[in-house]
């Protein structure tokens, strides 16, 4: 009863997979607001998909948006994008339970949990393609926390980050890439799809057990990493359309609607705000030598659109975070998926994970997997606090043990200099640390015992909170 599951047993893994949710409390209850949040959205969204002769760029980035909040995507037909990534948190996790403990979000097959935080959509759009810069002995690019989605194919990250979900067994988890492109072809906006796409994208001859195949989550177990049959040229059309797909998302992601520059700081470098004393003594400490953010999380230069990122990766130091379900989905699910062999002892590799596996698109980089082992991608500080309400609770670095922007300035300001201690320790995140994950390849320069007072730090959190879009101009 594995890979073959009839499609009534999966009324029994959706019940199986409330357990984990129902040990915490609020989290159903929010849950069920973020879903009824984004089929009103996906509605508001198809009632706007433009007909006709219309603006070609509204037109592409309404699709990808349609794309993003439409469940239908997943393998059990209950899961979008955008239930990690949903605007009102600067498109990242938006149920504030669930950052609070599990941090990563179940996917579509309710048992199956990720390793790591939702990460924002907000100004990904601007990442360039991955490349190793040799002068400065650093990868640069590309999204995800790894890097993987390179854009060396599409020459563009976005779009091949937004592949990945669909086909992650932990996230949407549909087998083939096939399966996606089929459902997109029964779903209200293909007639606009085809006019930006032409009327090839769905041009294919489906098997009669295509229903069937996709309703069984992924990875198939099976020889034919292809579960879909296709001929040659039909599965060359789904690879097309497949990067469509991708390739719209990329546009709704590079919208004004996602990336609005509409942050208090923006409208201060403006001219038009000014910061208040602590926003500014935060500010100042940000660039400072004393404090050395800037250094990772650039604010640009004259004429440039800050985005508080220099798109490279670095080893903070972070303890792990064994509160995520990953580390005990240890054994075969009902589909014979297993998600974490290892168990207590799995090490997230990071960067140096990718670049040494089998998604590596350059075989010269394997050789760098050792110095890039236990480093993630320096994200965008940009809405790095826009939450729903104030009592929202948002996680913190790719693993969230951090939860609020204050031990986040704590940890860089006290990791060395305060003492080791175990998890749960009484003193845990205000007196002491717990030790890091992966010490090897650690940041020593740029935190760890940078001596700030509390004040200062309170000061940088307060700059940091001035990042968040939609600051509204007081009347003048």
């Amino acid at each position: 009863m594995r890979a073959t599951l009839p499609i009534a047993g999966f009324a029994a893994v959706l019940i199986l997979g409330l357990h984990a949710q129902e040990q915490l409390p609020g989290s159903q209850k929010e849950t069920q607001e973020v879903a009824a949040r984004i089929d009103q959205i996906e509605g508001e969204t198809l009632a706007r998909l433009p007909r006709g002769h219309h603006d070609w760029s509204q037109k592409i980035e309404l699709l990808g948006k349609a794309l993003l909040f439409d469940k239908e995507l997943s393998v059990n037909r209950n899961e979008a994008c955008a239930f990690c990534h949903m605007p009102e948190t600067g498109f990242t996790g938006p149920v504030s339970s669930l950052n609070a403990t599990t941090v990563s979000y179940p996917g579509s097959v309710r048992t199956r949990f990720g390793r790591r935080k939702p990460q924002s959509h907000t100004y990904a759009t601007f990442t360039p393609v991955l490349h190793y810069n040799k002068s400065q002995a650093d990868f640069v690019g590309g999204n995800f926390w790894d890097m993987r989605a390179t854009g060396i194919r599409l020459n563009n990250p976005v779009p091949e980050q937004a592949q990945g979900p669909p086909l992650d067994p932990v996230e949407m988890a549909l087998s083939d890439s096939a399966c996606l492109v089929y459902r997109m072809s029964r779903r209200p906006y293909r007639a606009v799809a085809e006019e930006v796409w032409g009327p090839q994208a769905f041009s294919i001859r489906w098997p009669s057990d295509v229903d069937e195949v996709c309703a069984r989550p992924g990875p198939a177990l099976r020889s034919n990493p292809f579960p879909v049959h296709l001929s040659a040229v039909d599965r060359g059309t789904v690879n097309r359309t497949f990067d469509q797909f991708g390739e719209a998302v990329a546009a709704y992601e590079a919208s004004a609607e996602v990336n609005p520059f509409t942050s208090k700081y923006d409208f201060m470098i403006a001219g038009k705000v000014e910061f208040t004393g602590d926003e500014q003594a935060g500010y100042s400490l940000f660039r400072s030598a004393a404090a050395h953010c800037n250094e990772c999380h650039r604010d640009g230069g004259p004429g440039e659109e800050p985005l508080f990122t220099d798109f490279t990766a670095s080893n903070l130091g972070l303890p792990a975070n064994p509160a995520i379900p990953f580390y005990s989905e240890t054994k075969p699910d009902l589909f014979g998926y297993i998600a974490n062999s290892a168990g207590l002892a799995f090490i997230d590799k990071g960067v140096g994970g990718f670049v040494a596996g089998p998604e590596n698109p350059r075989s010269d980089w394997s050789q760098l997997a050792a110095a890039f082992t236990g480093k993630f991608k320096t994200p965008t500080l940009r809405n790095v606090d826009k939450r729903p309400r104030p009592d929202f609770v948002k996680a913190y670095m790719h693993n969230g043990y951090l939860k609020s922007l204050k031990e986040v300035v704590h940890f860089y300001n006290t990791r060395d200099s305060l003492p080791r201690c175990a998890p749960h320790d009484a003193g845990e995140k205000r007196t002491c640390w717990p030790p890091p994950e992966y010490p090897d390849t650690m940041n020593k320069k740029q935190l760890g015992d940078l001596r700030l007072t509390e004040e200062q730090e309170d000061q940088i959190v307060a700059f940091l909170q001035a990042l968040t879009d939609g600051f509204v101009l007081p009347l003048q």
